[in-house]
């Protein structure tokens, strides 16, 4: 059984992430979509927070689970017996950096492969922080998060 990891903060998970664990889940047998838990970074959502609202937002994905971590990928990745970290690639900008993570992930266990996946590109602009900054100014962000995510946003904003 092919067990493959999309880890990320997801702060907030947007349609661009599930696009990327939409088409993993196409490929692997099961996909963990793992939230890293990183106290040094300033979060807009806690950790539980976006564990649910991804929990809500792969529920249709039956081959798909919301977790969260600690630590090394590379870690949670053998305590779940998993294969296959999956990434998403939006321009060559990330693709450097990924490049650096996936060749220090391979020195630390040549067993883990990381898969690349390029956004579809209706996608490739996407991200958490842009995602952040529209809803900060009471934009729509209803073509760029699900329902569920769109209102927490409205909720936080609100506070």
């Amino acid at each position: 059984m092919a067990i493959a990891v999309c880890s990320g903060s997801f702060d907030p998970v947007t349609y661009g992430h599930l696009d990327i664990i939409a088409r993993g889940a196409n490929v692997f047998d099961k996909v963990i979509v793992a939230v890293l838990i990183n106290s040094k970074k300033n979060s807009l959502f806690s950790v539980e927070e976006r564990v649910e609202l991804l929990r809500q937002a792969t529920a249709d994905m039956k081959n798909v689970e919301v977790d969260s971590f600690d630590g090394l990928l590379i870690d949670y990745m053998n305590k779940k017996g998993a294969q296959v970290i999956i990434r998403g690639l939006r321009a060559v900008s990330d693709f450097e950096y990924e490049m650096q993570v996936a060749s220090i992930n391979k020195k630390l266990d040549e067993h883990i492969e990381t898969f690349f996946m390029m956004t579809n590109n209706q996608y490739s602009y996407l991200s958490s922080s842009i995602v952040k900054e529209v809803a900060k100014y009471k934009a729509s962000v209803a073509d760029l998060v699900p329902p569920i995510v769109e209102e927490a946003l409205k909720r936080k904003m609100a506070e």
